[in-house]
């Protein structure tokens, strides 16, 4: 739930912080007071669209050197530990708070309207905390431009009413399934084509490649082999000249031999002080003879050999030619190889290729069909307890000659996709005959607030939104009406944070917290300021709401009779 809001320099506010509870509160004030301004400000730390135009002005009415430069709101959030949006912020690296610790998105908006965003001190874009905003925090109203007000939010409402989540998301992945079986079969038919076109090209290019037959690592060979026979009439005078120093006269495996001798009967009276001498005089016997050896062998591969330097360069020179003519490294010779009798083996199995990817794609469209039109029944038999929920609701809310319809069509295949097969939308009719419309359009202000309410009503076991703020839902509405709204966002507030702004003393008194927001002026200055209110003066300002500027004692016994009655 929204725990706390900070604010500073925003508009007329200065500095302001409000913490909130639990169940139902309401926001009251005169009008001009700054209602929308708090509104105003939370929307920016959810990630709302910002305007220069909020940062607060200073005394000679700008906000250039002499305002403030900067405006911030942060807003605090007690969340349960295993709520969907930490896996959003994990899903971008965004640390998770510590378990009791708050969530925070803040937004700092400067004077030229430009501005930065974070959530617990990391900074974000604010596209992404508008995402996290959203997530948390609900508005309703008629001025509101998502909730229940934004279309595309009312398939996932009716889903949720009727437990379909899950149905929704398999088809949502058989659609994915479909879709890329589709783009693997049209890839393949274009492939095949291309490869046909490329046939002649393809056979010969691969008929090169079998006849010079390059292997794996024959380059670095080659170079090495040509790179000694190119230097073996030196290298061999070099070696010849190594192998009689190491034979001439004694040679120095006799001389080796010799000393060994010397000391073998002398080994035990040393009492071991010999043996590592000896082991020493062992190796160094075997790694002459292994030299000796090893010069031998290479003598007779660097021996001069014209035939064979010849052979090796033209080997070396053909193998590189082919990798140049394909624009290709060397090493990559055997894998053009391996592609090219891949290629033409499609071609020459064409058929049974796509006959398998035709398969795979008809399967998964047939899968991706039955589960999405029995989707759609599932929908369809919702959207009739939906319009019914609803309809209980409306009379208490006065609006008992309305109707509420939940539209279910099944679109052209063309427009099939992740969500289904279905448009769903919600539209409402205020009179008796006359034509349905959406919320929006067909709804006065006051009429679609309850529409929103009496929505909110019936769908709030299906919100996974912790906070819903509805602002003005008792817009051109009074007396038993407004009563009516009052208990039904109080049963709301049941499950739900609910944050009511309003002008309506019957709704004011459900409240279980109450906020006034009032301008005050010091030395000239305008401020808007926001106080929590003790039950006496919850007392005072629903009986101000009653009565206007002039407060009677009148007033002040209607707001206990309604602060007290049944059910509060």
């Amino acid at each position: 739930m929204l725990a706390s809001v900070t604010i500073r320099d925003i508009v007329l506010i200065d500095k302001v912080e409000v913490s909130f509870e639990t169940g139902l509160c309401a926001l009251t004030g005169e009008t001009g007071a700054g209602k929308s301004i708090l509104l105003d400000a939370l929307g920016l730390a959810l990630g709302m669209r910002a305007n220069a135009s909020l940062v607060r002005m200073s005394d000679n009415g700008d906000n250039g050197d002499n305002g403030s430069p900067r405006a911030s709101v942060a807003a605090s959030f007690d969340l349960a530990a295993d709520d969907a949006v930490f896996t959003l912020l994990a899903d971008h690296d965004i640390a998770v708070p510590e378990p009791d610790e708050p969530l925070i998105l803040r937004r700092n908006l400067d004077k030229d309207g430009r501005g930065r965003a974070f959530i617990n001190d990391q900074p974000v874009s604010v596209a992404l905390l508008r995402q996290v905003g959203e997530s948390l925090v609900e508005i309703e109203g008629q001025f509101a431009s998502h909730g229940l007000m934004d279309q595309s939010t009312h398939r996932n409402s009716l889903d949720g009413f009727a437990n379909l989540k899950d149905a929704a998301h398999k088809v949502s992945i058989l659609y994915r399934e479909w879709r890329d079986a589709e783009i693997a079969l049209t890839e393949a038919i274009a492939a095949l084509e291309q490869n046909r076109t490329d046939e002649e090209y393809l056979r010969h290019a691969l008929s090169e490649l079998e006849e010079l037959n390059p292997l794996a690592g024959e380059e670095t060979e080659l170079a090495e082999t040509r790179a000694l026979l190119m230097n073996g009439e030196r290298l061999v005078t070099a070696m010849a000249s190594a192998a009689k120093s190491l034979s001439t006269g004694d040679g120095v495996e006799d001389r080796l031999a010799a000393a060994q001798r010397a000391l073998t009967h002398e080994v035990e009276a040393a009492a071991g002080r010999l043996d590592a001498v000896m082991d020493a005089l062992a190796i160094a016997n075997d790694a002459v003879a292994d030299a000796e050896a090893l010069l031998h062998r290479v003598m007779i591969d660097a021996e001069p050999d014209p035939a064979k330097l010849e052979f090796c360069e033209e080997r070396l020179f053909a193998i590189r030619a082919m990798a140049r003519k394909h624009n290709i490294a060397v090493e990559d010779l055997p894998t053009l190889r391996s592609n090219l009798e891949e290629k033409l083996a499609q071609i020459d199995d064409a058929g049974g290729l796509l006959q398998k990817l035709q398969a795979e794609r008809d399967q998964a469209y047939e899968s991706y069909k039955s589960n999405a039109h029995a989707l759609s029944d599932k929908r369809a038999k919702a959207a009739t307890k939906l319009d019914k929920a609803v309809a209980v609701e409306l009379p208490p809310l006065k609006l008992e000659k309305a109707t509420f319809t939940t539209r279910v069509d099944t679109v052209d295949e063309k427009d099939w996709g992740p969500s289904g097969i279905n448009r769903i939308h919600f539209e409402v009719s205020t009179n008796p005959g006359a034509p349905s419309g959406p919320l929006g359009r067909i709804a006065s202000g006051g009429e679609l607030a309850r529409f929103l309410l009496a929505l909110k009503v019936v769908l709030h076991r299906s919100n996974a939104i912790p906070t819903l703020i509805f602002d003005e839902v008792d817009s051109g509405i009074g007396g038993a009406v407004a009563a009516a709204v009052g208990d039904r966002l109080a049963k709301l507030a049941e499950t739900v944070q609910v944050l009511a702004i309003t002008h309506s003393p019957q709704v004011a008194s459900c409240a279980t917290r109450h906020l006034q927001i009032a301008k005050t002026e010091t030395k000239g200055v305008v401020t808007t300021n926001v106080s929590q209110l003790s039950d006496d003066d919850r007392q005072e300002e629903i009986a101000r709401m009653l009565a206007g500027t002039h407060i009677t004692d009148e007033a002040r016994a209607a707001a206990a009779s309604l602060m007290s009655r049944e059910g509060k």
